[in-house]
């Protein structure tokens, strides 16, 4: 209960697996409840010193294939012991905070949006070309981009994830999730009638009568 608490308060989470021990499910576990909280997320890796090169060979394999599903997060390894790893811990910390809770401009993530669609333009769907118009922020901790188009509703899950990792880099946003909302673009004319002027509406008289 008070792992749950602290999560919801935090805005960057500190997981601690001891190198030992390697990656154990209720370390999956808990990631699986940062990523549901859309959390920042760094893994400090203690009692680093003692392993042999071989083994930090084989801790770093089982990180970078267990922790696929939270491939945004950081890494650091450290020893509480020593004291070694310390001062990096607490430098990533602070760059990951900042990486959640920075303010973007809309021409910037714009600017941004119209670069990964001029470098992969989203797919076609029944012959119509899914068009991403701009973006703005919608909120953060974690940073949600609000992307707004045409068929939004069926952006692909793919394009999605490339729109991600484009944004990830461009902003630098490390060790944070990101979240996105897609929303339909109205036509500002789609209520609007179609007045005709008198020498139309004489036209349709005539070509009636003919």
């Amino acid at each position: 209960v008070q792992t749950l608490q602290s999560i919801n308060r935090a805005t960057v989470v500190v997981l601690v697996i001891d190198a030992h021990e390697g990656v154990v499910d209720q370390d999956l576990h808990l990631i699986g409840l940062v990523l549901e909280t859309g959390r920042s997320l760094l893994v400090a890796v203690n009692k680093w010193d003692g392993l042999a090169p071989t083994q930090k060979k084989q801790v770093k394999q089982e990180l970078e294939r267990r922790l696929g599903f939270a491939s945004f997060s950081e890494t650091r390894f450290l020893s509480a012991l020593a004291g070694t790893g310390i001062n990096s811990l607490y430098g990533a910390i602070k760059k990951i905070w900042e990486a959640a809770t920075a303010s973007h401009k809309t021409p910037e993530l714009t600017r941004i949006l119209q670069q990964a669609v001029a470098k992969h333009q989203p797919p076609l769907i029944q012959g119509r070309r899914i068009k991403l118009r701009f973006a703005h922020m919608g909120g953060k901790a974690p940073p949600t981009i609000v992307i707004h188009g045409n068929q939004v509703e069926r952006v692909p899950s793919s394009y999605k994830r490339y729109l991600e990792n484009y944004f990830r880099k461009s902003l630098n946003l490390v060790g944070t999730p990101i979240e996105f909302e897609f929303r339909q673009t109205k036509n500002p004319y789609s209520l609007q009638k179609n007045v005709l002027t008198k020498r139309q509406i004489d036209r349709r008289k005539r070509m009636i009568r003919h």
